[in-house]
């Protein structure tokens, strides 16, 4: 067992417990009778208890008679001859009674603010929804939004779906290859961005990076919809990009529906996979929205009445679940914040709290994290005496900052609900009902009504010892779960079902239970990073470091990260001879800002080791197991005997064993007692003993320091000698250049 694995175990002994509170308890839309009452009716007939709920919490055009469509399994349908619309059930079914509600608490960055109710919402949708069907737009065609948090956000979104077309939206910070990979893959028509928008007191460049990349494909784009944020100018192309305010000017606030069938795609999400082509991951109308809404109502305790801040964009699927839709159905007020969590300062989001009188405060871990390291003081400057429920989502949560905010956020009364799901559930799966389980700090306790969660081993079978960890899998569909991935059913298929020959649904995620049946998420089985909350590829991170000219190979893994959960370590082989020094921090810097550029800023390798080879198998495969130990400081206890040059552990760890690197000149040196070839850790070490002592350093570890100073920097370091003259002089100097090449390594030779 790794030293990951570990460090997990030992979380897993929390003892910690914690009851909901009795206030809470006493008004909590779920109460034990009625949980129980749930868990019966899902197990003895899961079919019949969705379908009662869909018939009860949505709003249909058409009713639907047939619940779940097993026949193309496992591409499950839900309520497939039933038609409704989704912008219906989250904003017309407000309008008789509650139509002058707050909808929407916009703050922006440099701190304006708005507040839009269902009813101007509703009509704002309608004039969108309106114009793009005066563009062309019809049922079923793909739109990209590529937006910074504003209310207009939401607006595309919903006007979206309100006439059938099937939104994707990108995140603001990928960047403009990102952009234009996931405009090509789903052929989207229209492109809807904005001039720019706020973030870190800076401005982020939307048009600009639209432009960039539309300038280097995206041939399906016949127009480019912008909205005003910064102000600031942009370029137009006259032929195909027009105002938002423009477009909808003259529109009527009053829009027919389009009625769409249940399993129509509601949207597409591109979220990163393995094999380095990000998945576009497809879900319906009605199976989502009702997962959306329901899991609002019993895991978020979500009431009409409360003011709603999850701090998610809607780039990623928890804006889409928890900001667009699920709150919004269930006729709540929902708080959108465009910028950074700690500008002008690490109060920024507790100030929001208390101006706007939030409720319930949903966020990841490492924000959490983040903002506890800048301590106390600033959460203890504002009233947070409205919040009644915490949450946290995107990743499993550490004891420690769980404890930080029960203490000092939720003031030791408000539950808190750690929640499992993924971008492909749809929504929340595994949480506590915050009236009714008692809460473990880093444990997401219990599957949810009609959840068949289990644990199994690699031959598929349960895992039934307490403890015992193995892939977390569903064993039954459920309405909210994704449909395929968009344009490869095979994918799909391969992805999440075969491994287990399609008996269930493989999270990729490996996971235990503990003696009280509480499941705890032991991070990604596959090579998938979670970085602060976001899942990246591997293989994506790794394509776009082989892009840059300078890169021959790479291969990317994660490490732990106290603040993000893992960060990215990239090694990586260059083209020709391998840089030192002041170079290779260079080309390390460079190499950091070009993946920031192809993908995006969260996709910069937090330390990039530049290595001659990398470990493979004779086979030619690469060991990334071995790769992950070594980035995490561990004992290798892999098996290395397939490995094709042993020697080349030294190097991966940071220690340099190359000739060249070795002597800087080429003329060899002995071994070090301490094992380092060129003792440049243990006379560091001794430099640093002496620093700590005030003790002076002796002439000899003098003049190692400056023999070690010479290795590290090569001739570079030397002082330059007086050039030789004279024919014998010019000979000798030859003859002390020949003798000074190194002789060619066996890798050196496989290449030539």
């Amino acid at each position: 067992m790794n030293k990951n694995r570990r460090d997990l175990k030992s979380i897993l002994l929390e003892r910690r417990e914690f009851p909901p509170p009795p206030a809470f308890a006493a008004r909590a839309r779920v109460k034990p009778a009625d949980l129980d009452e749930m868990r019966r009716r899902a197990c003895a007939d899961p079919e019949a208890f969705w379908a009662e709920l869909a018939r009860r919490e949505l709003t249909w055009h058409a009713p639907f008679t047939v619940t779940l469509d097993r026949s193309c399994a496992p591409n499950y349908g839900w309520f497939t001859d039933g038609q409704l619309n989704v912008s219906v059930n989250c904003l017309d079914v407000h309008l008789a009674e509650r139509g002058h509600a707050t909808a929407v608490i916009f703050e922006g960055e440099p701190g304006d603010s708005r507040r839009l109710s269902f009813q101007q919402l509703q009509a704002e949708v309608c004039r969108l929804a309106n114009a793009l069907r005066a563009q062309g737009v019809r049922c079923g065609d793909r739109v990209v939004i590529y937006m910074p948090l504003v209310p207009e956000v939401l607006v595309a979104m919903h006007a979206c779906a309100r006439i059938g077309a099937v939104h994707s939206v990108v995140f603001g910070g990928f960047s403009a290859t990102s952009l234009k990979d996931r405009i090509e893959d789903a052929g989207a028509r229209v492109l809807v961005t904005a001039d720019g928008g706020w973030r870190g007191g800076h401005i982020v460049e939307l048009k600009a990076a639209a432009d960039k990349a539309l300038a280097a494909g995206c041939p399906t784009i016949e127009r480019v919809i912008v909205f005003r944020r910064t102000g600031r100018p942009v370029p137009m192309d006259p032929h195909r990009d027009v105002w938002w305010h423009d477009l909808i000017e003259g529109q009527p606030p009053v829009c027919e529906p389009e009625w769409v069938d249940a399993e129509h795609p509601l949207f597409l999400l591109y979220t990163s996979g393995s094999t380095g082509k990000p998945k576009g991951i497809q879900h319906s109308s009605a199976g989502y929205l009702l997962g959306a809404k329901t899991s609002c109502e019993w895991v978020l305790d979500v009431r009409s009445e409360d003011v709603f801040w999850c701090t998610a964009d809607v780039g990623w699927v928890t804006g889409h679940t928890y900001v667009a839709y699920g709150p919004l159905a269930v006729g709540a007020t929902v708080v959108l914040y465009e910028g950074a969590p700690t500008f002008p300062d690490g109060g920024r989001f507790w100030k929001i709290c208390e101006r706007h009188r939030v409720s319930i405060f949903y966020t990841a871990p490492t924000a959490i994290r983040a903002l506890m390291k800048l301590g106390d003081e600033f959460p203890r400057r504002h009233d947070l005496a409205s919040l009644r429920l915490l949450g946290t989502v995107g990743e499993p949560i550490n004891p420690e900052a769980w404890m930080w905010y029960h203490r000092v956020i939720g003031r030791e009364r408000c539950p808190i609900v750690d929640t499992w799901w993924q971008t492909e559930t749809g929504s929340i799966l595994i949480a506590p009902i915050p009236g009714v389980t008692a809460t473990k700090p880093g444990s997401c306790t219990e599957p949810l009504p009609g959840i068949e969660a289990d644990i199994v081993d690699e031959r598929g079978e349960r895992v039934t010892r307490p403890d015992a960890g193995g892939y977390l899998v569903i064993r039954k569909p459920w309405p909210s779960m994704l449909r395929t991935i968009w344009g490869d059913n095979e994918r799909y298929r391969a992805t999440y079902w075969e491994r287990f020959q399609n008996r269930c649904y493989v999270a990729g995620d490996g996971a235990h239970r503990d003696r009280d049946g509480y499941f705890w998420i032991m991070g990604r089985i596959d090579d998938v990073l979670n970085v602060a909350g976001h899942r990246l590829g591997t293989m994506e991170i790794e394509s776009a470091l082989v892009a840059h000219p300078r890169v021959a190979e790479a291969a990317v893994v994660g490490k732990p990260h106290e603040i993000k959960g893992e960060a990215v370590f990239a090694y990586v082989v260059c083209r020709g001879s391998k840089p030192a020094g002041e170079a290779a921090a260079a080309l390390v810097t460079e190499l950091r800002a070009w993946v920031g550029e192809q993908l995006s800023a969260i996709a910069k390798p937090d330390e990039i080791r530049l290595t001659e080879i990398l470990p493979k198998t004779r086979s030619g495969k690469i060991m990334r197991r071995l790769l992950r130990a070594v980035a995490r400081g561990e004992e290798v206890s892999q098996d290395t005997s397939t490995l094709e040059n042993p020697a080349i552990l030294e190097e991966l760890r940071g220690i340099d064993s190359s000739p060249t690197a070795r002597t800087g000149a080429g003329a060899r040196s002995k071994p070090s007692r301490g094992g380092d070839r060129t003792g440049t850790e243990r006379s560091r070490r001794k430099r640093a003993r002496a620093k700590a002592t005030g003790a002076k350093p002796t002439r000899a570890q003098r003049t190692r320091a400056k023999r070690t100073a010479a290795v590290q920097g090569g001739a570079k370091s030397r002082p330059k000698a007086k050039p030789a003259r004279g024919p014998r002089a010019m000979q000798a100097a030859g003859r002390q250049a020949k003798a000074r090449k190194p002789r060619p390594t066996s890798a050196r030779k496989r290449r030539a």
